[in-house]
Parts: C-alpha cells; sequence; structure tokens
C-alpha cells in the first residue's frame, strides 16, 4: 500500500523513477498495488495515519497474504530503485 500525495516531492520521483523501473515493474508483477491517495489531508487521512502510526507520505506498507502487515519491512521515504528491489526481495510474500 503506497501512501502519496500530489504535494510530495519524494512520491512524485518515485512514481517517476523508482516505480518505473523494470526490475521493480517485474518483482511486484505477482503482487497487489494500491495507492492511497493522501493529497487531501482529510479526516479519514488523519485517522488512517493514526491507526497505523504513519507521520505521512511516502510510506508504503506490505502486507502477507492473510491481509496482515510486514512491520519490519514499511519503508517510510523515497528509496532508489536498485534498493527498493532488493528491499522487496526480503518480504517473504514477494521472495517466492
Amino acid at each position: 500500500l503506497d501512501l502519496y500525495a500530489d504535494w510530495c516531492v519524494d512520491c512524485k520521483t518515485m512514481e517517476m523513477t523508482t516505480f518505473k523501473d523494470p526490475n521493480v515493474i517485474s518483482t511486484l508483477s505477482n503482487t497487489v498495488s494500491l495507492k492511497l491517495d493522501m493529497t487531501d489531508n482529510n479526516d479519514d487521512h488523519k485517522a488512517f495515519l493514526k491507526q497505523f502510526g504513519i507521520f505521512g507520505p511516502p510510506t508504503i506498507l506490505f502486507f502477507d497474504p492473510q491481509g496482515e502487515e510486514y512491520r519490519q519491512f514499511r519503508l517510510v521515504g523515497a528509496m532508489n530503485a536498485t534498493d527498493f528491489q532488493q528491499h522487496l526481495l526480503q518480504i517473504p510474500a514477494i521472495a517466492k
């Protein structure tokens, strides 16, 4: 789950680079990727951030097939494609 906002410079950078990298695309090919647009920063967004203990975007949460978060693999901040792919390959549900 990719927390994104139009005002987030790091989010836009990752969108144009990291998420367009062929290796990242290939690694994520058997996953369900969702993007949560936090641009408005409304009450629902604030409640979501509070519930998950998140400061704000860019943050990426990873979940197992049963819907439990892999908390230890949570990413906060920007990451280049090479480092992101290496991170992905450590997540059990992706590394299969």
